[in-house]
């Protein structure tokens, strides 16, 4: 079994430290996991048209993750579930919290900016601003 084969929702139960047949949180983690899913799309990340975990059944290659270097997904959605479902008690965990996931957001997206292929040769300063804008105006 590929670590991208394991249910998005129990894995992050697990991180957070409950247990797999407790599901008197599910709704909340849910909630929290798709707020995650929802800034990673926002980046470029998963499916083009977003993801939504609804129940045990989505594994983390729902979203497109197959990529070893998109492995970070997985750290950044129990980073963010962490700080919103179970926050750290004092100032300076948070704050080295909320570090690791601006790092992660910043590599990732880098991580996204390498697999889009710059054209050659490449595009007049208009078209070029078009193509970085995803093609919108």
């Amino acid at each position: 079994m590929s670590t991208f084969d394991e249910s998005i929702l129990t894995e992050t139960k697990k991180v957070l430290g409950v247990a797999e047949d407790v599901t008197v949180f599910d709704t909340d983690i849910r909630m929290h996991i798709n707020s995650a899913l929802g800034t990673l799309n926002q980046l470029g990340i998963g499916p083009e048209g977003g993801f939504e975990v609804i129940d045990t059944t989505q594994v983390w290659a729902d979203l497109l993750l197959t990529d070893l270097k998109l492995s970070p997904v997985k750290s950044y959605v129990h980073l963010r579930v962490k700080m919103l479902f179970d926050p750290p008690p004092n100032s300076w965990a948070t704050t080295a919290m909320k570090d690791q996931i601006e790092q992660l957001e910043w590599r990732l997206n880098e991580v996204r900016e390498d697999a889009i292929p710059i054209p050659d040769p490449p595009p007049e300063d208009e078209e070029l601003q078009y193509w970085l804008d995803g093609g919108t105006i």
